[in-house]
């Protein structure tokens, strides 16, 4: 059985990657929404001793991004769009977390994409943390931002005879992610 327990110290913890989702959506041709993830990723989250987060960092891995098509998924990793041979990892590093109320926070940071860092702010609503079956200390958030892609040098398109882009320029990002205190 899990029980609630309040943090008290600062503390890190660790991204439990079996645990965490991160995950995108794009209009495809005006028409339908194209959903995809990444399947490896990396990070910590630093809380001050009343539990509120004080840094996150997150790494994913490029080349492990799923759309559920082969052929969809080898054009994403390739220089069109990701080009993950070149740029491996995308990384998400605070700048700052605001608290908005309750479990609600801001946290602003900077997001480094296909070789460019641009500034984005994630809308993120942050649990209380739990002790797990096995004892250790876990917590859960979620996060969400909308990016444009071409702000990150992402601009492949073609624009169809209707004069609607293939792939949207705006992409919604959501973040499930589940950490584990160290130590």
């Amino acid at each position: 059985m899990t029980t609630t327990t309040a943090t008290t110290t600062p503390a890190t913890w660790t991204i439990d990657p079996t645990h965490t989702d991160v995950a995108f959506a794009v209009r495809h041709m005006g028409l339908s929404t194209v959903r995809g993830r990444f399947e490896r990723v990396a990070g910590t989250v630093e809380t001050g001793a009343d539990g509120v987060p004080t840094s996150v960092r997150i790494d994913i891995e490029t080349a492990s991004i799923n759309t559920g098509t082969k052929d969809r998924d080898a054009h994403l990793r390739s220089a069109d769009f990701f080009d993950a041979e070149s740029h491996a990892t995308i990384t998400f590093v605070s700048t700052g977390v605001s608290a908005r109320g309750g479990e609600r926070f801001e946290v602003a940071g900077d997001l480094t994409m296909h070789g460019v860092t641009k500034p984005v702010v994630l809308d993120a609503e942050i649990g209380d943390p739990i002790t797990d079956p096995w004892g250790l200390q876990r917590r859960a958030a979620t996060a969400s931002a909308k990016l444009n892609r071409k702000e990150w040098g992402l601009t492949w398109n073609q624009i169809l005879e209707a004069g609607a882009l293939l792939v949207a320029e705006e992409v919604k990002l959501s973040i499930d992610v589940q950490v584990t205190q160290q130590g």
